[in-house]
C-alpha cells in the first residue's frame, strides 16, 4: 500500500518537482498547497500518513501550523522540509512536535527512506545537522543534570533509550525487547516526561553524549 503524503510549500516550482519525485517513487501525493490555512483543511480531510511542511511561508509559518495541527491532536506525524539549518528553527520544530527535521537538498533516495522512517514511528533530523541538534541539548542541560535525569529512568527504560540511541523505530525496539509496540509507546512518552526533552531524538542526543549506545541483548 503506497504511503500518502500531503505537501504544503509556497513555492510552486518546488512543489511541483517533489510531487514527481514522490510519484517515481511509489508515493502517493495526495494534496499540494502554498498556503497553511488550505494546507490545515487538507490535512483534516484528506488523512495523509505524513505531511511534508516547509517552515518559511507568507501569513501562516510552518510552525504555526505545527502547533495548531498539534493543539488539536492531530496524530499525524509531519516532518519539515526546510532549507534551514539554523539551531533555533530545528530545536522549535522539534519542540513544537515535528517528527522530521529534513532538508531540501537531501537526495531523493535519502528523503524517500526517511519518509518512510517517520510513518514507521521514528523521529528523523538531517544527518548534517545531528551536531547542531547535539550542541542544543548539551547547552539546555549541564552533565550532571543529564546524569541525574537519566538515573531516574526504570531498567526498562533505559533498555528503551539505548536502542532510541541506535536509532530504532518502536516497531524494531518492541521486537528486540519481546514486548508491544504499544507497551514501547508507553515507555517512550515516560522517558521524554522524566528527561524533560520533547522528542525521541532529543533523548537519543543525551543518551549517545552518557554513553548509552550498548544495545541491551533481545529478551525472546
Amino acid at each position: 500500500m503506497k504511503l500518502r503524503v500531503l505537501i504544503i510549500d509556497d513555492h510552486t516550482l518546488f512543489r511541483q518537482g517533489l510531487e514527481e519525485l514522490l510519484a517515481l517513487r511509489n508515493l502517493d501525493v495526495v494534496g499540494a498547497t502554498g498556503t497553511g490555512h488550505k494546507g490545515m483543511a487538507m490535512a483534516r480531510n484528506l488523512h495523509p500518513d505524513i505531511i511534508l511542511l516547509d517552515l518559511r511561508m507568507p501569513v501562516m509559518g510552518g510552525l504555526s501550523i505545527l502547533r495548531q495541527l498539534g493543539s488539536h491532536d492531530f496524530g499525524v506525524p509531519i516532518a519539515i522540509l526546510t532549507t534551514s539549518n539554523d539551531k533555533e528553527d530545528l530545536v522549535s520544530a522539534l519542540r513544537g512536535g515535528a517528527k522530521g527535521y529534513l532538508l531540501k537538498d537531501m537526495a531523493p533516495d535519502a528523503l524517500v527512506a526517511a519518509i518512510e522512517n517517520i510513518v514507521a514511528g521514528e523521529t528523523v533530523v538531517a544527518p548534517e545537522l545531528a551536531p547542531i541538534l547535539a550542541t542544543a541539548v548539551r547547552n539546555d542541560y549541564s552533565d550532571s543534570d543529564s546524569r541525574t535525569r537519566l538515573s531516574r529512568l526504570t531498567s526498562r527504560e533505559t533498555d528503551i533509550i539505548s536502542l532510541l540511541a541506535e536509532g530504532q523505530s518502536n516497531k524494531l525496539i518492541a521486537y528486540n525487547l519481546g514486548i508491544s509496540e504499544g507497551t514501547v509507546k508507553l515507555h517512550v512518552k515516560a522517558v521524554l516526561r522524566k528527561l524533560g526533552v520533547h522528542s525521541r531524538v532529543e533523548a537519543a542526543v543525551l543518551a549517545v553524549e552518557n554513553g548509552m549506545r550498548a544495545r541491551p541483548a533481545p529478551m525472546r
